[in-house]
């Protein structure tokens, strides 16, 4: 019994006596966004960006470290594929799988 005139209270409040609340709430809230957009998602989509951009410039006879760790030597580039000599042995792995070029090859050291 006691509960429920507190409770009548707190829902009837008059107008000016807790407004503020509401605006702090939201201030806070854009500031929890706008330091995860900062912290968290540009720097992820700036390095998805250098990834990409770093696949579209592999070639052959470039030097190579996959995402699994495999160091190796690119053979052939299909469209989403590549061909990598590692050692005595040759195989494909996609094209996302590099993370990234150690050395470039000899291809890129002729002068134009």
């Amino acid at each position: 019994m006691t509960m429920l005139p507190t409770l009548s209270l707190l829902l009837l409040t008059p107008p000016g006596q807790g407004g503020g609340g509401l605006s702090a709430f939201v201030i806070q809230f854009g500031l929890i966004i706008a330091i995860f957009y900062f912290v968290l998602i540009r720097p992820q989509r700036r390095q998805a960006a250098q990834h990409k951009q770093l696949l579209a410039s592999l070639q052959r006879g470039d030097q190579i470290v996959t995402s699994s760790g495999i160091v190796g030597e690119v053979v052939h580039i299909k469209e989403d594929q590549v061909t990598v000599r590692s050692g005595e042995a040759k195989f494909v792995i996609l094209r996302s799988g590099v993370a990234s070029i150690t050395n470039r090859g000899p291809e890129e050291a002729k002068p134009a």
